[in-house]
């Protein structure tokens, strides 16, 4: 059992509710939900139910085995499903932009493409908090559970800065584009930073870890900036990329400290 304990732990840190009734309760209540799991092969009863609104709700489902319900569980009777209730409070894309048009600034977001690292994701949350960024924008498929590992990586920032969950980062960038932003994609071909125009509204979009910004998501792009390296290396980490590209375009807006 002790053994299940940390495993669990290790692999999802965000409140983790068990069982059908709970789960549909969760689910019925409007809070945001990260996940759901369900148990390969049960498709009866209030089974059915839960997997139905959560398609409705447009929540990731994903199918697995027992054991990995168990591990999730805690040893607690799981009954074949088990959701990881938010940690956060997500806003929408427009709503980010509206919380810098209230404050009489120019947007400063941060997109991320891929990244599944959640202390990557801390960082960058933190970096953005840092940098006086206006919101994130992370997938519902590719990131990870905004749990205690994010918040402890934010130092904290992840329950300042606002987030947007969607589900397709192209479509969320159309959205930034129609809503007035310019979308800069950070790669290693790119103009350099240090003559990016970041002067007016700017979404920062980071890639993966292995595989950088998208193809897709680079297309919609209105511009690629890049961080030029000057030692052996080609390329820094995502977060440390997002300080140094964040902290630039809050300079050049002319954000004061």
């Amino acid at each position: 059992m002790e053994q299940k304990k940390k495993t669990a732990a290790r692999t999802e840190d965000g409140s983790v509710v068990v069982g059908r009734n709970p789960v549909m309760e969760l689910l019925k209540s409007g809070r945001d939900v990260e996940k759901l799991y369900i148990q390969r092969g049960e498709r009866e009863g209030s089974i059915t139910k839960i997997f139905a609104l959560a398609k409705q709700k447009n929540i990731v489902i994903s199918e697995v085995d027992k054991r990995r319900l168990d591990e999730l569980s805690f040893g607690n009777a799981h009954q074949g499903v088990a959701a990881i209730a938010s940690a956060v409070e997500y806003k929408t894309v427009k709503e980010i932009v509206a919380i810098a048009e209230e404050k009489g600034e120019k947007p400063l977001i941060v997109v991320c493409d891929g990244v599944e690292d959640p202390h990557n994701l801390g960082a960058i949350i933190r970096c953005a908090d840092g940098a006086g960024a206006h919101g994130i924008v992370v997938s519902k498929r590719h990131c990870p559970v905004i749990g205690q590992t994010v918040l402890k990586s934010s130092a904290g920032a992840a329950s300042y800065v606002p987030i947007a969950r969607v589900s397709n980062i192209a479509s969320a960038i159309d959205e930034l584009k129609e809503l007035g932003v310019w979308a800069y994609a950070a790669e290693a071909d790119g103009v350099s930073y240090k003559e990016a125009d970041f002067a007016g509204a700017c979404a920062i979009v980071l890639g993966s870890e292995g595989n950088g910004v998208s193809r897709l998501v680079r297309e919609k792009c209105d511009f690629t900036v890049s961080i030029p390296m000057r030692g052996h290396v080609n390329s820094l980490n995502v977060s440390t990329a997002a300080s140094v590209l964040l902290f630039e375009a809050a300079d050049k807006q002319g954000r004061k400290a």
